[in-house]
C-alpha cells in the first residue's frame, strides 16, 4: 500500500512539474512573437494572418494538445470566410486558432483579463458584448473586417459548456452570411476525445470544457497536467437559403449531429457536399 501511495505520489510531482515547464515555454514562446505580430498588424500583406496560426501550432504542441482534423478551409476566390463553431473550453482557441486563417469574435470580458488581453489583441480579435444596444456597431465593425478580406470565426453559442452537448445557437451575428462580400460560410466541430491517451468520459470531461464559475488560473494547472486530442470537423461551405434564424437552426443541427458522433467515438468526417440552411 505504502508503495502504491509513494507511486501515486510521484506521479504527481512529475505532473505538476509539466504543467509548469509547459506554462514557462508558453511565457517565452509568446514573449517572441507577441513583438513580430504587433509589427506586421501595422504592415500590408498576410503576415498578420499567418503568424497567429503558427503561434497558436506552437501552443498546441507546448500545452500537449494533438489536433486530429478533418476537412479543409475553402479556398474561395477572394470571398472571406466565417468559421462557425462550437464552444466549450477556452482551449478552443489554441486549437481553432491553429487550424483556421481568421480573427476571433470573443466577448468583451476577455479584452479586460490581463496578459490574455494582449494575446487577443496581436490576433486582432474583435471584442462584442452582445447588448442589444450595442450589436449594430459591433456587426459593423465585423462587415469591415469581411470588407478588407479578413475571415472570421464565431461562438454562436455565445458562452461555453460543459462539453457534454452543444447549446443553443444565437444567430444575431449569423446575419453577416448575408454581407455584401458575400461570405463563405463553413461549420467547425470541435471535439475533446481523449485524455493521456485514453477515451474521454463524462466524468473528466470537466478537466479540459471550461465553463460556469470556473477560473482559468486553477483550470490550467490541472489542464497542463496532461495530453490531449482535439477532434476537429471542417465542413464544406453550405449553401446559404434564407435568413439567420434558419442557417443558425441549420448550423446548430449540423454541428451538435457531429459532436455526438465524436463523443459517441464513432468516426466522422466533414460532408461530401454542401448542406442548404
Amino acid at each position: 500500500m505504502r508503495r502504491d501511495a509513494g507511486l501515486l505520489s510521484g506521479l504527481g510531482v512529475v505532473a505538476t512539474l509539466r504543467m509548469l515547464g509547459r506554462l514557462v515555454v508558453f511565457v517565452v514562446w509568446t514573449l517572441v512573437l507577441l513583438p513580430v505580430q504587433m509589427v506586421l498588424i501595422r504592415l500590408p500583406g498576410a503576415g498578420k494572418q499567418r503568424l497567429p496560426m503558427r503561434y497558436w501550432g506552437g501552443v498546441a504542441r507546448i500545452v500537449g494538445l494533438r489536433l486530429d482534423v478533418s476537412g479543409a478551409v475553402a479556398q474561395g476566390d477572394g470571398r472571406p470566410v466565417i468559421f462557425v463553431a462550437n464552444h466549450s473550453s477556452w482551449l478552443d482557441i489554441v486549437a481553432l486558432g491553429a487550424v483556421l486563417p481568421g480573427c476571433f469574435v470573443a466577448k468583451a470580458e476577455v479584452a479586460r483579463w490581463p496578459g490574455i488581453n494582449w494575446v487577443a489583441a496581436a490576433g486582432r480579435t474583435i471584442f462584442v458584448s452582445r447588448r442589444h444596444r450595442a450589436a449594430a456597431g459591433e456587426r459593423n465593425a465585423m462587415q469591415e473586417r469581411l470588407a478588407a478580406g479578413d475571415n472570421l470565426i464565431l461562438f454562436p453559442e455565445g458562452t461555453t459548456s460543459d462539453g457534454a452537448r452543444v447549446m443553443p445557437f444565437h444567430p444575431t451575428f449569423l446575419a453577416l452570411a448575408g454581407d455584401a462580400t458575400r461570405p463563405i460560410v463553413q461549420a467547425v466541430t470541435i471535439v475533446y476525445d481523449r485524455m493521456d491517451g485514453l477515451p474521454i468520459c463524462r466524468r473528466n470531461r470537466p478537466l479540459v470544457a471550461w465553463y460556469g464559475d470556473m477560473d482559468i488560473a486553477s483550470h490550467y494547472a490541472e489542464l497542463g497536467r496532461h495530453d490531449w486530442r482535439a477532434r476537429i470537423v471542417i465542413d464544406p461551405p453550405l449553401v446559404v437559403a434564407g435568413g439567420r434564424k434558419q442557417l443558425g437552426a441549420a448550423l446548430e443541427a449540423r454541428i451538435g449531429a457531429v459532436a455526438a458522433q465524436i463523443r459517441q467515438g464513432r468516426d466522422v468526417e466533414a460532408e461530401a457536399s454542401s448542406e442548404k440552411s
